[in-house]
C-alpha cells in the first residue's frame, strides 16, 4: 500500500502522518486478464490507482460499438472524476493483464480530506491531471482523419511507454486489431486495411 501511495499523483500525502491515515483505508486487490474493475452505471464507491498492469476504460457507443476512451497503466487513477461527484461511473473499466489497483473508499477518503486539509492539494493537481488528459482525448477520437487517429495513437503510445531501438521505437504492449479500431474509433476493417497498408510500407 506504501510503495502504491508513493507512485500515485492523486494521493502524494505531503506527511508521514497523513500517509499512515489513508494507509488505513486503502487495500490492494489484483485482477486477471479480462476481469471487470468496474462497469459503466456502478456507483462510485471507491477511488482505483493502478499499482501493476494495464486497464482499459471502454464505453458502449449507439449501435453497441466499444471505443476505448484511455488505456492506463502504473500509477494511474481510474474513475477518480466521477468517484469526487458521487456519481456513477460512465464507462467500464477492464483488466487488459494481470494488474492490481490501489482501492480507496471514497467515503473514507473524503472523511480524510475534511479533517486534514495538507490532502487536498496533491487530490486536485491529480483530479486536475486527469481531466487536461481526458481533454486532449476527445479530438483523437471523434475527429480527422483515421490515418492522423491512429499517427496520434502510436505517437502517444510509444512517448509513454516506447523503447529505443535501432529499427525504430517497441511499444511493449499487445494490441488487437479490434482493439486498435477502438482506440482509434474506427471499424475493424479499417483498422485492418491501415495496418496491413502502414505495414508493407514500413511504417509499423
Amino acid at each position: 500500500v506504501d510503495e502504491a501511495l508513493a507512485a500515485s499523483p492523486m494521493f502524494r500525502a505531503p506527511t508521514t502522518e497523513d500517509r499512515a491515515r489513508l494507509a488505513a483505508v486503502c487495500a490492494v486487490k489484483s485482477y486477471e486478464k479480462g476481469d471487470v474493475i468496474f462497469s459503466e452505471g456502478d456507483p462510485s464507491d471507491f477511488l482505483f490507482t493502478i499499482v501493476q498492469g494495464r486497464i482499459k476504460v471502454v464505453k458502449l457507443i449507439p449501435g453497441g460499438r466499444e471505443v476505448i476512451l484511455e488505456i492506463f497503466s502504473r500509477g494511474d487513477p481510474i474513475g477518480a472524476v466521477v468517484a469526487y461527484e458521487g456519481r456513477p461511473y460512465p464507462a467500464s473499466a477492464i483488466a487488459i493483464e494481470r494488474s492490481s489497483c490501489l482501492l480507496v473508499r471514497r467515503a473514507a477518503f473524503f472523511d480524510l480530506l475534511e479533517r486534514h486539509p495538507s490532502f487536498v492539494r496533491g487530490y486536485l493537481v491529480g483530479l486536475a491531471h486527469r481531466i487536461m488528459e481526458l481533454t486532449r482525448r476527445i479530438p483523437e477520437v471523434a475527429g480527422g482523419r483515421v490515418e492522423t487517429r491512429f499517427a496520434h495513437l502510436f505517437l502517444k503510445l510509444a512517448q509513454r511507454m516506447g523503447q529505443k531501438r535501432r529499427d525504430g521505437t517497441f511499444i511493449p504492449m499487445p494490441l488487437s486489431r479490434q482493439e486498435l479500431a477502438d482506440l482509434a474509433g474506427t471499424t475493424i476493417e479499417t483498422s485492418i486495411r491501415l495496418m496491413s497498408r502502414w505495414g508493407k510500407d514500413g511504417i509499423v
